[in-house]
């Protein structure tokens, strides 16, 4: 009977089992020890049937999905693994704030339209590097590696994060706002990196769109929770207040139908290239996805023989 269980997604855990031996298995059952958990509910009712439980290790990031208070209630240890994909999400995040930044998407829909006129077609919006100011909410590990790959491209670069230690933006060399509403009052693009727990849960709200800088664009790259209504970012691009939306993570996943989805499948005119929504795989490459198993086995190890584990969440 498996000692450490894999939950979802990984059917063959080939990568586990070169570390893990035959303590791995993808079924789950009564002498399971530890989970290694993708997107499964770990709560109250998976748990009752696990009596020998003592630790759950998510393969990925975020651990939105874990009853935390269950969990610490009845002694078994929680982790994560943030070790892995820092560069993959940074650099989707990257991706969109230049193409936000040189109009590329926008350039691409509108010249097919473009018959006796050419090069003339540009967008008064778009400005340099150094005169448009970006602003990283949240600079930890992704959000910092942000910071940094934005001031080697030249843009002004600001941050927000009350949690990081005064003197951060001295290894950032970046300017350290304090306030929420400062950030957005003088952003030209805004992009979030903060985790989905009770404090960020729908931050991006109608207050935080009304205090947007008329024509800014929003990049999200972190957790679709922190939304609070889409058809609030809908409203925000037809009418002009949001000038380019770029997401890789969405509230559910895949879509419920709403106005901003519908738009962005039927591809209305308006939106002109103005809206990216990609499938919740800025975390993805060849490389990434083995880091992520190898790390996670790896702390599963540590787990199951009772070692310190690293990235303890409770």
């Amino acid at each position: 009977m498996s000692k450490i269980a894999i939950t979802d997604f990984v059917s063959d855990p080939d990568i586990e089992k070169d570390i893990l031996g035959e303590l791995i298995s993808t079924e789950v059952n009564q002498d399971t020890e530890v989970l290694l958990v993708w997107h499964e509910k770990i709560n109250q009712d998976y748990i009752a049937g696990l009596p020998k439980l003592k630790a759950v290790q998510r393969y990925g990031v975020g651990y939105d999905t874990l009853d935390l208070h269950i969990l610490e209630s009845k002694g078994i240890i929680a982790c994560n693994n943030p070790e892995y994909g820092i560069d993959e999400v940074s650099d989707s995040s990257i991706a969109m704030i230049t193409n936000i930044a040189r109009g590329m998407t926008n350039y691409n829909n509108s010249a097919k339209k473009f018959q006796s006129t050419w090069q003339e077609n540009f967008n008064p919006l778009i400005k340099r590097n150094s005169e448009t100011t970006v602003a990283v909410i949240g600079a930890g590990r992704i959000g910092g590696s942000v910071v940094l790959k934005c001031n080697a491209l030249k843009f002004n670069v600001i941050f927000y994060d009350k949690y990081k230690e005064r003197g951060y933006e001295k290894i950032l060399s970046a300017k350290r706002v304090d306030s929420l509403e400062e950030v957005l009052e003088n952003s030209d693009i805004v992009t979030l990196h903060v985790p989905l727990n009770d404090e960020t849960q729908g931050m991006v709200d109608q207050s935080f769109i009304y205090r947007m800088k008329f024509g800014s664009s929003l990049v999200n790259t972190a957790r679709g929770g922190l939304f609070s209504d889409l058809d609030l970012i809908y409203e925000a691009i037809k009418k002009g207040k949001i000038y380019n939306f770029a997401t890789d993570v969405l509230p559910q996943e895949p879509p419920d139908p709403c106005k901003l989805v519908d738009a962005w499948r039927r591809s209305e005119d308006w939106i002109n290239g103005r809206i990216i929504i990609n499938p919740h795989t800025s975390y993805y490459s060849k490389e990434s996805i083995t880091e992520m198993r190898v790390k996670a086995a790896q702390n599963a190890l540590r787990l199951y023989r009772n070692e310190i584990p690293y990235n303890r969440i409770i």
